[in-house]
């Protein structure tokens, strides 16, 4: 199957995708789903898009064969913010003969010439799960508080190139912040205008981690780690299960057979995705769960102590407020925001 695009925004690339592989487009407050369920697609494709150059693509879809997306940059060439949150795809320039994988889990950032083509190419009977945030350069640049002086070099260039001279590709390493990052994007349960809000902002974020990304490694400053992509996805899904469970007795040596990760692994594993030792963020997502008790619940102080898997009040208390500022007791009787402090 083959797609050719030639519209000359993010709905009119929509448009021409329903007009090839069918399905209905649904509308509201400013969020768009295609969604198809037939004998070529199934699933659904989503896009938002802002008043600032930028809008959100989201494709949550399972093709029934290979689809080809041939791309005109004619009309429409902002510049691709892309990351594979479940499965993988290809891309490649009009004047590359060999394709380039999107890996999951990957950073990538492209952009054609003015003029030039891009071939997207999408696997049959797999799961994807791809987001996409795209910038309209000369809308962006108007928007008063986008400072592009402070990029590196490569990617500023990038951005005020506005005439679409150059061509430009960033295949990063793998980033599993960007991954929570967008699950928890494409989770946001609010509906309406708070939605459109709290999504904007989220895309704001995931944008920002992009560049962040792209930034380090174009100064060299990419983390190294001797952990396989295969292992960080381990220890992301342990530290899922910890947010589920947080009362569980935790022990790093338990942890390590469970996992069959070594325990110096799991410590680098958890410092490089949340800056955080093991059994320190065992005690951050208790906390976190102990404040949400006291905001949602009746329970006493003692109760919620017990419920998150602590043995000793005054322990609670001490780590609380260095935490969070201020005592369990206080917090209880007023229930006020907190913002963390510290990381205990």
């Amino acid at each position: 199957m083959e797609i050719l695009i030639d519209a000359k925004s993010t709905a009119g690339t929509v448009q021409q995708i329903q007009e090839f592989l069918g399905g209905e487009i649904l509308e509201r407050w400013g969020e768009t789903t295609l969604n198809i369920d037939n004998e070529k697609a199934i699933g659904s494709i989503r896009y938002i898009t802002f008043d600032w150059g930028v809008s959100l693509l989201e494709y949550d879809i399972e093709f029934k064969k290979p689809l080809t997306l041939i791309m005109d940059a004619s009309q429409y060439n902002p510049i691709h913010f892309a990351y594979c949150l479940e499965g993988h795809c290809f891309h490649r320039f009009e004047s590359q003969v060999e394709k380039r994988k999107l890996e999951q889990f990957q950073s990538v950032i492209i952009t054609s010439t003015d003029g030039g083509y891009n071939y997207g190419y999408f696997p049959a009977d797999m799961k994807l799960q791809i987001n996409v945030i795209q910038i309209v350069r000369k809308q962006f640049l108007q928007k008063r508080l986008n400072n592009v002086s402070l990029l590196n070099q490569r990617l500023y260039h990038v951005f005020l190139d506005t005439d679409h001279n150059k061509a430009f590709a960033y295949f990063g390493t793998f980033n599993l912040k960007l991954a929570d990052k967008i699950k928890a994007l494409r989770s946001v349960k609010q509906k309406g205008m708070i939605r459109i809000l709290q999504i904007e902002g989220m895309v704001y974020q995931i944008l920002s981690m992009h560049i962040q990304q792209h930034d380090r490694e174009a100064t060299k400053q990419r983390i190294e780690t001797t952990l396989l992509k295969r292992e960080l996805q381990v220890i992301r899904r342990l530290a899922g299960r910890i947010i589920k469970n947080p009362s569980k007795a935790y022990s790093i040596s338990e942890l390590s057979v469970e996992t069959g990760i070594s325990q110096a692994k799991l410590q680098e594993g958890f410092k490089l995705l949340y800056t955080k030792t093991v059994n320190e963020y065992i005690r951050h997502v208790r906390l976190e769960a102990a404040r949400d008790y006291m905001v949602n619940t009746d329970m006493n102080i003692s109760q919620i102590v017990y419920t998150i898997g602590f043995t000793s009040r005054s322990y609670f208390s001490k780590i609380f407020k260095q935490k969070f500022g201020i005592s369990p007791s206080e917090f209880r009787k007023n229930k006020l925001p907190v913002v963390e402090k510290v990381a205990v």
